[in-house]
């Protein structure tokens, strides 16, 4: 069950500050190159498209004009046609149905244009969320094992998956910032040749709209960063309470009342945030546009009055209040515009800071490649390991090896340190204390890929991928997903083959109950499908996690034995919790409490009589 929830807390956190907000800016530079880089013809097609576009409101309006005084000339000069043919066929018509037709053809080209503008945004939206998804998962696979068990990085994450799916709103709004740009200075041409003060008026008067919507957008993004958690959280319980994998113990513990009011407690809290903010932002945001109003009214009347005067024409009375009210909607949506897209850009923070962390476990310079074959095997020297943030050690002072061909078995109570010593063998860690050999070079010195290459694991909590028979098989080697021989082998190897031959379609049967098609799996022959994924590997290393405990005792007796058959010439390590499977490993290792207690063959450690024995005879008192 996830974590009961902080108390809802009904306003945002700490606002960025303005410099902040500012610094964030920097984000859209590489946000552009990200868009350049997804298509370059798309993008220009979309920028080129919208500067055209953006001289032809001016046009049009002007072309308006002409037609107003055209008409006003028209009846001024009292003509006496009774029908329209007669005026048509007296030619007097034919300056003002060229302008007609002319503001016809404006009307139709804008309309092209911006069908055109979103049809190349709605593709290059489509490219772009596809290509910052595909680098999140391949910056995502770099990163630390350690990484994904901390909860700001799972913060951090939920934040930049969210920010693939929802920027390229500010792809548009960006470039329509350049359209309306090129929009308002046309206009304001227009309206400095008739009153050059007019638009001054309009920018004092549009300040405190963009004062308000700056600070909002801040309010706004603070308050969806300090909700990451409860979001994650809701996810969750909803993911919890209609689900495949856990509509069995809902249903028999009857907790979809508990997770319906876990997911309503959590979901109220965000929406009452949501809505005081909400609430705010639309009185506070009508109270300062009507300011701008204000300043567009003065202006008409000043408009208004010169026409009166006869310093304008009708058509001229026309041209500016449109060019006015215009130049203010596009004027304030520049300034909204901008701190709105300063507020996207604090989400682009979430997005690049994801990109910029490092893994620690890394591939050095100048890096070895594991030997083939491994000489003498690996040596443990005083290595202890502690999980971040832990106070406990996992494992603390071991020394032993594993020497190259020999078959180890790892058997303790739970929290020994048994999976974390297999973590540090994979490098899936890097030890805290001590180092980890490799035929006597550090680990940390070896090719990273290379050496998991040549490792093949499969842990007690192995993945179920909803996918073929054999792609679950195949993803053990990805590079020989499609050699359907080597799978077939694998699975062989594994028992698995007799599981697939029971499936409708073989090795082409979906698995898994996720989608229509599939078919479901026990959890034993989950684990004889994930076992076959590990001898996909031509790995001198084999490791079997306790993969296996779903099977029986006699099926996991007949796995290990095969395991040990076919780990001849391996080194290969076992870890189970059922002791009577363990005896045919060469050498058994006992861990208590993250170090190790004692060393030997199972008749050793038997005759030693210390935790090995006494944990056996329980097992063996139960079977009798």
């Amino acid at each position: 069950m996830p974590p009961s929830p902080r108390a809802p807390q009904g306003s945002p956190q700490a606002k960025p500050s303005l410099r902040e907000r500012f610094d964030a800016l920097r984000n859209l530079r590489p946000f552009l190159k990200q868009i350049w880089a997804t298509s370059p013809t798309l993008t220009l097609m979309s920028l080129g498209l919208r500067v055209i576009r953006a001289l032809l409101p001016v046009v049009m309006l002007y072309v308006g004009k002409l037609i107003i005084d055209e008409a006003v000339r028209l009846v001024a000069a009292d003509l006496a046609f009774d029908t329209l043919s007669a005026a048509w066929a007296s030619g007097v018509l034919d300056t003002l149905l060229w302008l007609l037709a002319i503001e016809f053809g404006l009307a139709i080209v804008s309309d092209l244009l911006g069908r055109l503008v979103s049809y190349s945004d709605g593709l290059l939206s489509e490219l772009f969320t596809n290509a910052t998804s595909i680098r999140l998962m391949e910056h995502a696979a770099t990163l630390d094992l350690e990484d994904f068990e901390d909860p700001d990085l799972q913060d951090k994450l939920d934040r930049a998956r969210r920010q693939t799916m929802g920027r390229m709103n500010l792809m548009s709004m960006l470039f329509g910032q350049v359209q309306d740009s090129i929009t308002v200075v046309s206009f304001a041409i227009g309206l400095l040749v008739y009153a050059p003060w007019l638009i001054v008026l309009l920018a004092v008067a549009l300040i405190p709209a963009f004062v308000g919507e700056a600070h909002f957008n801040a309010l706004g993004y603070s308050l969806n960063f300090a909700w990451t958690p409860e979001r994650r959280q809701l996810e969750y319980v909803r993911q919890m309470g209609a689900s495949v994998e856990t509509a069995k113990e809902v249903k028999i513990f009857n907790l979809h009342t508990f997770l319906i009011a876990r997911y309503r407690e959590l979901a109220d809290g965000f929406f009452r945030a949501n809505r005081d903010l909400a609430r705010r932002r639309a009185f506070w945001g009508t109270a300062l546009a009507a300011l701008g109003t204000a300043g567009y009214y003065v202006a008409y009347g000043y408009i208004a009055w010169r026409t009166v005067r006869g310093d304008f024409t009708i058509g001229d009375l026309t041209f500016l209040a449109g060019s006015f009210r215009r130049l203010r909607q596009l004027l304030e949506g520049l300034l909204v515009g901008f701190s709105q897209v300063a507020g996207q850009a604090l989400y682009l923070e979430d997005l690049f800071s994801f990109f910029e962390i490092e893994p620690e476990i890394a591939t050095p310079e100048h890096a070895l490649a594991v030997p083939r074959p491994i000489a003498r095997g690996f040596a443990f020297e005083n290595v202890g390991f502690r999980y971040p943030d832990a106070e406990k050690w996992a494992l603390r002072g071991l020394e032993f090896e594993l020497r190259a061909g020999e078959v180890l078995a790892l058997v303790g109570e739970n929290g020994a340190g048994k999976t974390t010593l297999v973590k540090l063998l994979a490098r899936l860690y890097d030890p805290d204390e001590g180092r980890i050999l490799l035929d006597g070079r550090d680990l940390r010195e070896y090719d990273l890929d290379d050496l998991r290459a040549n490792i093949g694991v499969i842990f007690q909590d192995f993945v179920r991928y909803h996918l073929t028979a054999g792609e679950n098989i195949g993803v053990g080697q990805i590079d020989a997903m499609d050699d359907t021989a080597r799978i077939r082998e694998a699975a062989r190897r594994a028992m698995a083959d007799e599981v697939v031959a029971g499936l409708p379609m073989g090795y082409d049967q979906l698995i898994g109950r996720r989608f229509k098609t599939g078919v479901d799996l026990s959890g034993g022959q989950w684990q004889k499908i994930a076992i076959a994924r590990a001898y996909m590997r031509d790995a001198q290393v084999m490791i079997l996690d306790e993969p296996t405990a779903a099977l029986d005792a006699r099926s996991e007796f007949e796995v290990f034995q095969r395991f040990k058959e076919l780990s001849d010439q391996r080194t290969a390590v076992l870890i189970s919790h059922r002791f009577s499977s363990v005896r045919m490993a060469d050498r058994i290792l006992v861990l208590a409490e993250g170090r190790l207690e004692a060393s030997g063959t199972h008749e050793e450690l038997m005759a030693a009589g210390g935790r090995y024995a006494e944990l056996f005879e329980l097992q063996a008192a139960g079977y009798r």
